[in-house]
């Protein structure tokens, strides 16, 4: 017995040294980034150029030269040997996609030069068909129903609960989810927010075990968690949570250059196929700005990232803490989570209800940027949204602070008459394709009620539908585009650049 215990305690030390080996071996294959290595190269070389961008590193238009820097445009390239390409990557991109797969402990990882629009809509357009159903939270970014548009699959929503003080629709609740698929056993997909815009956060595990136990995939849209694969004590990420593929936003919370996103894959994908599908709608000329911006950021986040998103945890804490303290603001957190419709909460999104100001989100969002030269991500009817990533500072946080008490002091109103609520629960009545393409007439708004909308309208940020193709305009979803246009959000979706009139089916 004593020799078996010893036997047993030496094969675990064994183990525990070659997990780590395997660990030191994985840090130094990511201390690499082929992209940019083979960038830097090409630059040595000197290659005169006879081939597109017609710019030719610049000299054929110094004023862009003066803007971005010789550097910069000097490796504004175009697919060659040397530097592969991203429709067929056989060499340095292909081992840049081997590493991003690796850092996400995914199967496989492909670089998005559409944003992450694109990912989204490459996942989606993997999954389905035409006729095809797919399970989804209705509070979703607009190109997932852009891709159902494209594709022509069927929605069937599982419409979220709505926080009535907050006004944020929240996640997925397991029984309602439960509920779709007994109700659509035919679905082929279920579509999870991880984490939503505001940092709520469905239960994507048990969803997972669900739709694999009914031979559903699950995709995630990660647009705003890229740091959940790097941050301790973070809410979980799709690949570890068993989702078959997930969209991931690198330009959000990553670093990278805005428009670079990635998709993962998980095992049991055909990645081969996926590739396909990316191919049918992604440009064949992918800027080697944004690709190089994605494999050094990678790298980054691979060796650094634990220790930059404990920085950015704890400095968005603080924040919370700190707006909390001045009074008609609530910075809501984990004190919200209650186990179903709100299953985690993500620290680092600084989402901060103003109502009690009697100031609508985007009012203190304007008020921010014109008096006080802050920019934040946005704001809606209800709240405000900034963003704290790895390129924040203390004292922009303190300033934004400051700004926020200096509001509330000088700009305090009375809430009297003000809508809650950025979410209304639409009635489907065809399927987003059908409607798109369906013969259609300009009415106003105000005429609209009742009428199937054949186009989208919503508030970007944070470009989550207040109305969809296929879907009964009701009089309150009319009153509040009226009152989001009057307030002053940024609206768009509509062929009407004012957004005063609507095309709705005939």
């Amino acid at each position: 017995m004593v020799f078996y215990f010893f036997k047993n305690k030496k094969a675990g030390i064994h183990q525990r040294n070659t997990m780590l080996e395997e660990e030191a071996m994985d840090k130094v294959q990511q201390k690499r980034a082929p992209i940019y290595e083979a960038l830097q190269e090409f630059r040595k070389k000197r290659v005169v150029p006879f081939d597109v961008p017609g710019h030719k590193r610049g000299r054929g238009n110094p004023e862009l030269v003066e803007l971005l820097g010789e550097k910069c445009v000097g490796i504004d390239v175009n697919s060659m040997k040397p530097l592969d390409n991203l429709c067929h990557p056989v060499s340095v991109i292909r081992e840049a996609e081997r590493l991003t797969a690796d850092a996400f402990h995914a199967e496989n990882a492909f670089l998005m030069v559409g944003g992450t629009t694109s990912a989204v809509q490459s996942m989606i357009l993997s999954a389905c068909k035409r006729g095809d159903k797919i399970i989804m939270p209705r509070n979703v970014h607009k190109s997932a129903i852009n891709a159902l548009v494209l594709c022509g699959a069927v929605p069937v929503y599982v419409n979220p609960e709505t926080d009535a003080t907050l006004g944020i629709s929240l996640g997925m609740k397991i029984d309602e989810v439960k509920k779709a698929i007994e109700e659509n056993p035919d679905a082929v997909a279920i579509l999870v927010n991880n984490p939503t815009y505001y940092g709520i956060c469905s239960d994507i595990r048990s969803i997972v075990k669900l739709a694999h136990a009914h031979k559903m995939m699950v995709l995630a849209d990660e647009a705003h968690g890229t740091h959940l694969y790097f941050g301790k004590n973070l809410p979980v990420d799709a690949m570890t949570a068993g989702a078959d593929m997930a969209a991931v936003s690198m330009h959000k919370s990553g670093g990278s250059l805005t428009q670079s996103s990635i998709l993962l894959t998980n095992k049991g994908v055909n990645a081969d196929y996926v590739r396909q599908i990316i191919n049918l709608t992604q440009t064949t000329s992918a800027s080697y700005l944004l690709l190089s911006s994605l494999d050094i950021s990678r790298r980054n986040l691979a060796l650094r990232g634990e220790e930059s998103f404990e920085k950015v945890s704890k400095m968005a804490e603080y924040m919370r803490g700190e707006v909390n303290k001045i009074g008609g603001y609530y910075a809501y957190g984990r004190d919200l989570i209650n186990g179903g419709s709100i299953y985690d909460f993500d620290v680092t999104k600084m989402s901060i209800y103003t109502l009690g100001l009697g100031l609508a989100g985007i009012e203190v969002y304007d008020l921010l940027r014109d008096e006080y030269d802050i920019q934040i991500e946005f704001g809606d009817i209800c709240n405000i949204l900034a963003y704290i990533s790895i390129g924040d500072r203390a004292q922009d946080v303190e300033r934004l602070v400051g700004a926020l008490a200096d509001i509330a002091r000088h700009y305090k109103k009375d809430k009297t008459g003000m809508l809650s609520g950025e979410y209304i629960n639409p009635k489907v009545i065809c399927s987003p394709q059908d409607a798109f393409y369906a013969r259609k007439k300009s009415v106003d708004i105000e005429s609209s009620v009742g009428m199937i909308s054949g186009e989208f309208v919503m508030c970007y940020p944070p470009g989550i539908p207040i109305l969809a193709p296929g879907e009964q305009i009701t009089k309150e979803i009319a009153e509040y585009i009226v009152y989001a246009r009057e307030k002053g959000c940024s609206m768009q979706g509509t062929e009407d650049p004012e957004v005063k009139r609507l095309k709705v089916l005939e």
